[in-house]
């Protein structure tokens, strides 16, 4: 464990290793480490326990605590993003949602539209 002294080295989150936290985390809830809306005191020992054990990483609870941070507001924003649209894919090549020119052109409308909101003075 880092003292006050020592830095603490950059997590490094290489896709698998992302995919190991995921079902790590899995499994935590499934045994019931995150019984309402945040894992157990016990569940995050676990996690950073397992995690360890698993990828040989030694990595502290803050780090662990903000890539699960992360992942939900990615998720969430992914979620936003796809709306209650069905009919949509994945492009495993581009990493990207796999949808008719049209349907993109109405999500992007629709964040240019958002995002300006944020800027203008409706008080004017």
């Amino acid at each position: 464990m880092a003292t006050t002294n020592e830095p603490i080295e950059k997590a490094m989150w290489e896709p698998h290793i992302v995919n190991i936290f995921c079902d790590i985390c899995i499994k935590e809830i499934d045994n019931g480490g995150k019984p309402k809306s945040h894992f157990t005191k016990e569940a995050w020992k676990s996690l950073v326990e397992t995690f360890g054990k698993e990828t040989g990483r030694i990595y502290e609870y803050n780090q662990l605590k903000n890539k699960w941070d992360q992942l939900k507001k990615d998720y969430l924003l992914w979620r936003a993003l796809l709306g209650t649209d069905t009919g949509l894919g994945w492009d495993s090549e581009k990493r990207t949602v796999d949808a008719s020119d049209d349907w993109w052109k109405r999500r992007i409308v629709v964040r240019i539209l958002y995002f300006h909101s944020l800027f203008i003075d409706f008080d004017r």
